[in-house]
């Protein structure tokens, strides 16, 4: 199943509590965010939150299945291209616009322990990312590719970085669209 078909399954009130989720997650670390914080933060009560999920590892997934579904429907819509220079631009740019747009979400989905186990763990994200990777770099994921996306992915996240933070969005997506697009060797 993909991950637009798992986020496609959550309800409105799940929804919402994925979003509260994401934001507490930002501001506190997984660790550090009780169901009790979460309930609190939309206005209902821990049993609420119970009632949507079953635990909190269960929102860390479904928080992870929401916001990756978005990248999916690009990055299909890059491979349906064929993988063309122009078609990896656009993953490219989707790819940043969503990160600086998702500022918080991108810091912690990259830097939380929990979150990053998950990312590594869950079979379906590992997919994807082996799949967006290797279509932004237009290549096998060998090891020199790979070292190539880690470095990627870490300009990309550096959209939660203190140096940029009062950097306004425009002015943040043209400059990585430009970083990322030399260090991976696209046309400007």
């Amino acid at each position: 199943m993909s991950l637009r078909e798992l986020a496609g399954q959550y309800s409105a009130a799940q929804l919402r509590t994925v979003d509260a989720a994401l934001e507490l997650f930002a501001d506190h670390g997984v660790g550090g965010t009780s169901l009790q914080m979460i309930a609190d933060t939309l206005g209902v009560t821990k049993a609420a939150v119970y009632h949507q999920f079953n635990t909190k590892d269960a929102i860390v997934l479904a928080v992870i299945e929401v916001y990756l579904a978005s990248l999916e429907e690009a990055l299909e819509e890059a491979e349906a291209a064929g993988g063309t220079p122009k078609a990896r631009a656009a993953l490219l740019s989707r790819v940043i616009d969503g990160a600086v747009e998702r500022r918080q979400a991108v810091s912690t989905l990259q830097n939380d322990p929990v979150v990053v186990r998950v990312l590594n763990e869950y079979e379906p994200s590992r997919q994807l990312w082996g799949r967006l990777f290797a279509v932004v770099l237009g290549d096998d994921l060998d090891d020199r590719a790979r070292v190539r996306a880690a470095v990627l992915s870490a300009a990309i996240g550096s959209v939660g970085h203190a140096f940029v933070t009062d950097v306004d969005d425009e002015t943040l997506k043209t400059q990585l669209r430009d970083v990322t697009r030399r260090l991976i060797l696209l046309p400007g």
